[in-house]
């Protein structure tokens, strides 16, 4: 026998099974794409000529990032062409994720 509790307790589990779905999504259709111009690991910045950022307004252009982990500078080299994602942290703006584009 279903109870109103195990109804609700499965409605909330479908609940957040979507949005997380939903979260994962946004993410992969947010990542910006680019071509990593120069890397400097003692510094942890990365220079990407990037087209647009619109989760922060920012037309195309070339700047250096910060990264928020040294690693993510391992996995790419000046020339390649990456989708990333970058955010606002701390009055500067960090690059959170970056993968070679496909």
């Amino acid at each position: 026998m279903i109870t109103l509790k195990k109804l609700a307790i499965a409605a909330l589990m479908a609940a957040a099974t979507l949005t997380t779905g939903a979260l994962w999504a946004q993410a992969a259709t947010d990542m910006s794409t680019g071509v990593i111009k120069k890397i400097d690991k003692d510094t942890q910045k990365i220079t990407i000529k990037h087209g647009e950022i619109k989760n922060l307004d920012m037309p195309s252009m070339t700047m250096v990032f910060k990264v928020t982990d040294a690693a993510l500078l391992d996995k790419v080299k000046p020339g390649d062409n990456v989708k990333f994602t970058a955010e606002k942290q701390e009055g500067a703006i960090v690059v959170m994720a970056i993968e070679i584009a496909k």
